[in-house]
């Protein structure tokens, strides 16, 4: 454990190392959330109104519970697999005792203790500015099951965008336009980053509940804000956890055969 301790650390230190590119990540961020509070804040004018579900305090803190999520589980260093595996840098960590998922697993986490911490600033600071009506879940029997979505969340998009990397093996002058139609098209998307998945048909609505995207973010939003059943939060943690274990086998076997055809190019 010592040694991935020592890989969160030093991964932590080299997010500074990095400056331009994790301030442009957090003004995207910031950006996106300024873009979609002034959108629903003029549907949501009045108080008393009630659209799909949601009454004004609530579609606004799910606009601000996006921001957060985006730090904790979307931020990730995964996204530099495809780049190692192309450069031929994968050799170097082959070869040292240490797991090669554990590693990256470590690296993200540090990314994401950088980023959690940025986006509570520029919370508070929106928060101030724009005095929006935030709905706070206080009920403990609702808190719970959101941690545990948000921990299956975190798992999810670590294996979903490892599996996306490994494409490198492949077509490694490629990997980057995977990424892009999966981080900003699919992502996105289905994930529920630009507006809550429930206003959508109710049959593109249920296609969409049993993708791994639809666990990364409007899942454990609409579990805080306590919009669904238990019997639905039950039965979404059963479909993350079924999601785990589809995603480990395939990034498993993607792994072995990815290593197959691998000839360090570039070393």
């Amino acid at each position: 454990m010592k040694k991935y301790f020592q890989v969160f650390k030093v991964s932590l230190s080299q997010e500074f190392a990095y400056r331009l590119n994790f301030v442009m990540w957090r003004v995207r961020n910031v950006i996106q959330i300024l873009i979609l509070f002034s959108f629903w804040n003029i549907i949501f004018s009045d108080n008393h109104i009630n659209f799909f579900g949601y009454d004004r305090s609530k579609i606004l803190t799910y606009v601000f519970g996006i921001l957060v999520l985006r730090a904790i589980v979307l931020s990730a260093r995964v996204v530099d697999v495809a780049g190692e595996i192309s450069s031929g840098s994968l050799t170097n960590l082959l070869l040292k005792p240490v797991s090669y998922f554990k590693y990256w697993f470590c690296r993200d986490m540090s990314s994401k203790v950088l980023n959690l911490a940025f986006s509570i600033i520029e919370i508070s600071i929106l928060f101030i500015w724009l005095k929006p009506p935030i709905f706070i879940q206080k009920d403990v029997k609702v808190l719970i099951p959101f941690l545990i979505s948000l921990t299956l969340a975190i798992g999810l998009y670590f294996l979903i965008l490892f599996l996306v990397n490994l494409v490198s093996f492949w077509m490694p002058e490629n990997a980057w336009a995977a990424q892009f139609l999966f981080i900003f098209i699919i992502l996105e998307f289905f994930a529920g980053g630009i507006f809550p998945l429930d206003i959508l048909p109710d049959f593109l609505f249920k296609i969409s509940s049993y993708l791994p995207f639809y666990y990364l973010l409007f899942f454990p939003l609409q579990v805080y804000l306590g919009k669904i059943s238990l019997f639905l939060v039950l039965k979404g943690i059963v479909i993350s956890l079924a999601w785990l274990l589809i995603l480990s086998f395939a990034l498993n076997r993607v792994w072995h055969k990815g290593l197959s055809v691998y000839n360090a190019e570039g070393r």
